[in-house]
């Protein structure tokens, strides 16, 4: 059923646009003449709707097809929902124009100032929908309908930053199978969710086994015959191959582009969070933590008091952390086991629920009465703002690792470490404790190359109901 509407997506899209528009017209016109909007209509200058029907259908027809030319009805993942904004307002300014010249070319003497008035209309009711379109595809995505089953070839550093994008943004609608590489270590190793598949040569059964819809190719630039071998091979098993250019093995979203009079230049960027940024984010950093420690006062009085009252032990437990590039801090956090929980470690090992070098027992016995509620809250995280104030973390980045974590890190782990470690992040909202470890990685690494105040905004308004809500936390 899903399959045949989105088949029939851009006809059902066009005659839907088409009733909007007819609308849009309606509204501009009863606000025009019936609300006498922005000024008084003189009565020898009222004309009846069905005078401007006609006209309104020319309108549909012209911006429907100036749509089209826009690329309003073309299907790509990750457009965002400002990008098809765009693109209608291009498109209703270029045929609201066109129509303008029309009307006064065969001499329609009736109100012209209509048109703008439509025209604003259209681009306000046509957003909303694709507001609304956009916000149901990204949940009936997350929830599998729509999705492509994706094999990724290669899993050098290109191939991780397909795999960050995925993991970061499960609305763009890929379920990532696996992934194959030549290199032994790289084949047999899964990273996360996604399952190492062998070498290359298993691909044609990889393909047919899993029903794969697509075959992302992240391979270095100098394979350039086996990537035409695979897109060939792709064709053949009906397929669609993409290949991502990988540009010498540099990661990306660190390439900038210029201009040398119409020579094209590749320069490498730095760190995103860097120079003037720096200092707005820590300057929100500061302010959001001041705010916080002031309204949460009193909470932080009646915690330190409870933690007291429920078991024997001082109310702060501090741990050495490492931060940005590796520099070791001393972090705060509301206690939440018993003394000397840290000696028992080694004798719970067997029970540990986490890969990779993390260490999580979803019903530690080491844990207090108390610490269970303050862990499940997050409220045992509230001293780390006293972290904040000091500049050894930020509101946002990633989770702050102990030193015996780093130590076992892969090289590409240690990507992470580029920026200050948070109190929240793409982590906490995506999984938190249910994620893998090269999940988490993968989600840090993302967050890194692709940071931005509107992406901080995002993660800390989906950080209160993911703490609300205790999801993925123990």
């Amino acid at each position: 059923m899903f399959e045949k509407l989105q088949r029939l997506r851009v006809p059902l899209q066009g005659l839907a646009d088409a009733l909007l528009i007819n609308l849009s017209f309606f509204i501009a016109y009863w606000m025009r003449y019936n609300l006498q909007w922005p000024k008084v209509v003189a009565p020898e200058n009222w004309v009846p709707y069905t005078v401007f029907l006609p006209v309104a259908q020319a309108l549909t027809v012209t911006l429907l097809l100036m749509f089209a030319l826009e690329g309003v009805y073309r299907q790509q993942r990750g457009r965002g929902w400002l990008d098809k904004v765009y693109a209608m307002f291009s498109g209703t300014a270029t045929g609201i124009v066109i129509m303008m010249a029309v009307t006064y070319v065969i001499r329609f003497y009736h109100s012209r100032f209509i048109f703008l008035m439509v025209g604003a209309v259209v681009v306000v009711i046509l957003s909303l929908e694709r507001l609304l379109l956009h916000l149901a595809q990204a949940k009936l995505r997350k929830r599998g309908y729509g999705i492509r089953r994706t094999v990724i070839v290669g899993a050098g550093e290109v191939g991780r930053s397909v795999m960050r994008s995925i993991v970061a943004r499960p609305e763009l609608g890929y379920r990532v199978i696996g992934f194959v590489d030549d290199n032994p270590d790289k084949g047999h190793t899964d990273i996360g969710r996604f399952r190492a598949l062998g070498a290359l040569e298993n691909l044609p059964h990889i393909v047919r086994q899993e029903a794969v819809d697509e075959v992302i190719v992240t391979l270095p630039w100098m394979y350039h015959r086996k990537i035409l071998s695979i897109v060939r091979q792709c064709e053949r098993h009906d397929v669609r191959a993409r290949i991502v250019p990988d540009l010498f093995q540099l990661s990306l979203s660190r390439v900038a582009l210029e201009d040398l009079g119409g020579v094209p230049l590749l320069s490498l960027r730095g760190p995103h969070v860097g120079g003037w940024m720096w200092w707005v984010k820590r300057a929100i950093d500061f302010a959001i933590t001041l705010v916080g420690l002031v309204v949460l006062l009193p909470l932080t009085l009646l915690i330190a008091v409870a933690i007291k009252l429920d078991s024997p032990g001082p109310v702060i437990f501090s741990q050495t952390r490492v931060g940005k590039g590796g520099r070791l801090f001393i972090c705060y956090k509301f206690r939440t086991m018993r003394v000397g929980a840290e000696k028992e470690k080694k004798k719970l090992i067997d029970l540990n629920e986490a890969q990779g070098p993390l260490f999580k027992i979803r019903n530690d016995p080491r844990q207090t009465r108390l610490g269970r509620v303050l862990r499940r809250t997050s409220l045992d995280e509230i001293p780390q703002f006293y972290n904040i104030l000091k500049g050894d973390m930020s509101l946002i980045g990633p989770r702050p690792s102990l030193p015996e974590e780093v130590n076992e890190y892969m090289e590409w782990h240690k990507k992470r470490l580029e920026t200050w470690p948070g109190l929240t992040g793409l982590w906490q909202v995506r999984g938190r404790s249910n994620l893998t470890f090269d999940e988490m990685c993968l989600l840090d690494i993302y967050y890194i190359e692709n940071w931005s105040l509107a992406l901080d905004t995002k993660i800390f308004l989906q950080t209160l109901p993911t703490v609300i809500l205790g999801s993925g936390a123990y």
